[in-house]
């Protein structure tokens, strides 16, 4: 059995990784609302005239690849589209905010949330790798699969616990009142 201490260190360092955690569904929360805002923005704006001023903005070629097709992504943005993506961004805000109010407050149901979310990233991460391996999606992925696998032990961790915790209450226990010491012996 874990010394008291072991124990507390412990749990303190359980809040203090879950809060990290926490704090980058936040963080992603605000991207979210972000993108979400700038997608409402462009509603009934030529986007193409946007993009190209980016582009000039920051001095970049509009002949490069790229260039062509960020501004031809932008020529095909419709309102529709727009509405339909900062409605996305917003849900996922939500989920978000909420899965990171739920690990701040070290809720169960959030640790549940963070391991299935995250289980559904790792379909679209594998595709993104396999098309361009980079080090922001070597990155990115290998931080998921941390955040899963932990969620994942903290959740078994848990579950052993309170399997625990039951048969704990179903063992006898002495009387109340009852010092362990033979009545007898004084």
């Amino acid at each position: 059995m874990l010394s008291p201490e072991t124990h507390i260190d412990g749990r303190l360092s359980r809040k203090r990784v879950l809060r990290a955690v926490a704090s980058l569904e936040l963080l992603k929360g605000v991207a979210g609302i972000l993108l979400g805002v700038t997608a409402t923005l462009l509603v009934h704006k030529d986007t193409w005239v946007i993009a190209e001023s980016l582009l000039a903005i920051f001095h970049i070629n509009t002949d490069q690849r790229w260039a062509l097709m960020f501004l031809d992504f932008a020529d095909n943005l419709t309102d529709g589209r727009l509405w339909a993506a900062a409605e996305l961004a917003f849900v996922y805000s939500a989920l978000r905010f909420a899965e990171g109010y739920g690990l701040w407050k070290q809720r169960i149901w959030a640790e549940w949330l963070a391991f299935a979310s995250g289980m559904l990233l790792v379909p679209l991460e594998i595709r993104a790798l396999l098309r361009e391996v980079t080090l922001l999606r070597a990155a990115v992925f290998l931080l998921n699969i941390a955040v899963i696998l932990y969620m994942f032990f903290l959740l078994r961790e848990g579950r052993r616990m309170r399997e625990q915790a039951e048969i704990d209450s179903l063992k006898p226990r002495p009387p109340s009142g009852s010092t362990g010491h033979d009545a007898g012996s004084k």
